[in-house]
């Protein structure tokens, strides 16, 4: 990767700066919009870890040096016009400064759509809390005491299933089912198998 070349093809404005969209690069969900300056996207390709520039400081801005919610480079974008900047990473912690894992929370409009990227967003939950652990978090209980503790409620969730599938009705069966995903979810992260690894190893099979 050729850093000072790709600072020639960025077009930064008047002041500098470059507008930068951030995304989680599991979900695609976008985290927040900050700026960037030369030196910060130098730094950011260069550290693999998220450097903006502060308009309000006016100072290079590492995210998470006090908060410690730190953003890892995962993948890095411009677009057609050269004048704005993507950015995926992996979010530890929380993006926004409330406290909420994204800036964007308020909700203006959203159509009713089936969510094809739940699988991805549970998962990235369940690494945003192995990485960032929460006092009282069930998800923390489970990698605290370690892949025998997790294996054992994936085995136990998987009689579940098989009793509700043996009652009437299928509510009980979602519902186990959903227990077990959770917690198959949770074995993946601590094995470090990606959605993505199922999704080649699927496409493999209905070649």
């Amino acid at each position: 990767m050729d850093i000072e070349k790709l600072l020639e093809e960025i077009k930064f404005d008047e002041k500098g700066l470059v507008v930068a969209v951030t995304q989680d690069y599991v979900t695609n969900e976008v985290l927040m919009v900050a700026y960037m300056n030369k030196e910060s996207l130098e730094i950011t390709l260069n550290e693999k870890r998220v450097c903006y520039y502060s308009r309000s400081r006016q100072s290079l801005w590492r995210k998470g040096e006090t908060s410690g919610h730190i953003q890892i480079l995962k993948g890095l974008y411009y677009d057609c016009d050269a004048d704005a900047i993507l950015i995926k990473v992996e979010q530890i912690g929380n993006a926004c400064h409330t406290g909420a894992y994204s800036c964007f929370f308020n909700k203006v409009f959203e159509e009713e759509v089936i969510d094809q990227a739940v699988l991805n967003k549970v998962y990235s939950q369940i690494i945003n809390r192995k990485n960032n652990p929460k006092e009282g978090s069930y998800t923390n209980y489970l990698f605290n005491k370690g892949l025998d503790k997790i294996l054992k409620k994936v085995g136990e969730e998987t009689s579940e299933v098989i009793i509700g599938a043996k009652n009437e009705g299928k509510d009980e069966v979602i519902y186990e089912l959903c227990d077990l995903i959770y917690h198959s979810l949770v074995l993946m992260v601590d094995k470090g198998v990606t959605i993505d690894d199922l999704k080649e190893e699927l496409t493999k099979r209905h070649k």
